[in-house]
């Protein structure tokens, strides 16, 4: 059933007999135990001795925690172990992705604009260091679906781009360089490939609206060129194909489309069959709606692993999920053959990786190493080489805005859009920590062009005034229907240059008013405006009205000195080709 000689596995045949042995002389919980990857909620000794113990996990994701603790964590989990743990982390744009301390590279959609395979590479080494050197084994990385759709923000900006070929060079540039690090695998993700619906599988159903041959040519080359490269994992999505289906089937009916993750034809027929795939396969998170609206989660479980799917992440509740998969298997209805063959590709995994071959000491490295792999000043110039690459002038139909100066634009009015509060945006806040003294993105760029001899300064919306005369208990005098009006004259005499900075993670700019308020660059006409994304690459849509539009895709540090230095040298400056469609498009955006 399973080819453990053959990629991804290459085991000599002491390898082999420790996985037959091992599964051998497993109990049925310890079996069982083997099919889930759970999210670990503490890293108390106590608990994390209780959930090997009980559960008898085969892997592990953790929440995000500083690089020292998240390595006593995982020495903890391989001390508590019987059977080596895989241990997963998602660092699809860089070490950060491991823990906070982390270097952050680049999103998928930046390297994508820099069009250079080697920062692809950069990204998985630097990934596989990082993350190992905390005690990582495997990254829920690379990110290798394709942006058809840019209203799908689910892997807007985690995405190489819109091209199947790009995506899939990409992909395996990462693969390659996360392979640097020794016993490191890594899962693609998210088969059978997002990109095309615009709902978010975390939150409704997800589609994947290929035939057979467009797939075949388009994701299908992409998770051919990995598994052909000799990719360890894959994880499957939450995704349906309905025409595909629709060709493999004429009779199947609507209610019978399930996602990938539930549905044998794309799982084990597709993926084991026609890709010959013969790897590990993960699910992706189990509580996401995608999966979780097709059936009852009792018969969802042992679905999953009959469609073909090795590994079920996420408990929802652990003595609930656990005991619903020991009595699938206990009545048969997964079957003896079906457990061996999964649990071999998990085992099979975990030896490709000499897991088995180290002590529980050697599983997770010495604390001592943990700084200099975190804090690596070669990770940090590669990281700001990238943001230097990928700055791409998506549209400049205005000649002679740039090169900005002082001498000709001195009053630099600079505008902050953001997007509306989501439950990610606010725990991405509250990991990151409230910070009174951390700067937006508009107030670095202020503070940077004033270094250059701007007058720089942050236009405040009618709405701030009113929530700061609220909080200040005053009672505001505000008319919605003239706010922010005055005088076009007196307008230009305020300010040379407006420099919009759209900070959208996902979804759509929040403006505010619109009848005299600056969010809105109504006043392209009056004097020149720049707007610049660093977020969402996708905001030109938003703004078709603007001549002159950047993507800088995020805002670090390194990434606003690199946008200062390119707005004040010209055009020639960018260096970054779209990897996506930033025009959404839309014609008018051209103008």
């Amino acid at each position: 059933m399973v080819n453990l000689k053959a990629n991804p596995y290459y085991l000599s045949d002491e390898d082999i007999a420790w996985v037959e042995s091992t599964i051998a002389n497993m109990t049925d919980e310890e079996k069982v135990g083997q099919l889930f990857f759970q999210l670990t909620s503490g890293n108390s000794e106590e608990y994390l001795k209780e959930l090997m113990e009980k559960y008898h996990l085969g892997g592990i994701r953790y929440n995000g925690m500083p690089g020292a603790n998240v390595l006593e964590h995982n020495r903890l989990l391989q001390k508590h172990a019987k059977i080596p743990v895989i241990i997963a982390c998602n660092p699809e744009g860089g070490g950060d992705g491991a823990c906070p301390d982390g270097t952050y590279v680049g999103s998928g959609i930046k390297i994508g604009a820099t069009r250079n395979l080697e920062h692809a590479k950069t990204l998985g080494r630097i990934s596989g260091a990082q993350s190992s050197a905390i005690g990582c084994n495997m990254a829920f990385a690379p990110v290798c679906d394709i942006l058809y759709n840019w209203e799908c923000t689910e892997v807007l900006t985690r995405s190489f781009g819109n091209d199947a070929v790009r995506v899939a060079e990409m992909s395996k540039a990462y693969l390659e360089g996360a392979r640097e690090t020794e016993n490191f695998a890594c899962a693609a993700k998210h088969f059978p490939g997002n990109g095309q619906d615009f709902r978010d599988a975390h939150q409704s159903n997800n589609n994947n609206m290929f035939g057979r041959k467009e797939w075949m040519e388009t994701y299908g080359h992409v998770y051919k060129t990995l598994i052909d490269s000799g990719v360890e994992a894959i994880m499957g999505g939450h995704i349906m194909m309905p025409t595909f289906m629709r060709e493999t089937n004429p009779d199947i009916s609507d209610k019978q489309i399930l996602p990938a993750t539930l549905c044998p034809e794309i799982m084990t027929d597709l993926l084991r069959g026609e890709l010959g795939f013969n790897g590990m396969v993960v699910t992706d998170a189990s509580h996401m709606v995608g999966m979780t609206c097709q059936m009852k989660r009792e018969d969802m479980l042992p679905t999953c692993i009959n469609a073909g799917c090795d590994m079920f992440l996420f408990f929802n509740d652990p003595d609930e999920d656990f005991a619903t998969m020991m009595n699938a298997y206990k009545t048969g209805i997964i079957s003896e053959n079906r457990m061996t063959e999964a649990l071999t590709r998990i085992l099979g995994t975990k030896a490709h990786m000499g897991l088995h071959k180290k002590s529980k000491d050697e599983l997770v490295p010495p604390a001592e190493n943990l700084a200099s792999v975190l804090y690596n000043p070669e990770y940090a110039a590669s990281a700001a080489q990238i943001s230097k690459d990928a700055l791409t002038l998506v549209k400049y139909t205005k000649e002679g805005v740039l090169p900005l100066s002082p001498e000709k634009t001195k009053r630099v009015m600079i505008v902050h859009i953001k997007g509306a509060d989501t439950p990610m945006s606010i725990m991405t806040a509250l990991a990151l920590g409230h910070n009174a003294n951390r700067k937006t993105p508009a107030e670095t760029l202020k503070d940077m062009l004033i270094e250059k001899g701007f007058d720089a300064f942050i236009y405040v919306s009618p709405i701030d005034k009113i929530k700061a005369q609220l909080a200040a208990g005053e009672k505001p005098d505000f008319n919605v229907y003239l706010a922010g009006k005055s005088a076009i004259a007196d307008f230009k005499e305020q300010q040379d240059l407006v420099i919009t900075v759209c900070d959208v993670s996902t979804g759509r700019p929040v403006f505010g008013v619109s009848k005299g308020g600056g969010e809105i660059p109504w006043y392209c006409h009056e004097v020149p405006v720049v707007a610049v994304s660093v977020a969402s690459p996708t905001v030109l849509g938003e703004l078709p009205m603007v001549s002159t539009y950047i993507n800088a895709y995020d805002s670090k540090p390194h990434t606003m000195e690199a946008l200062v230095d390119a707005l004040l040298t010209g055009p020639e400056a960018f260096k970054g080709q779209d990897p996506i469609d930033s025009f959404c498009g839309l014609w008018d955006a051209h103008l």
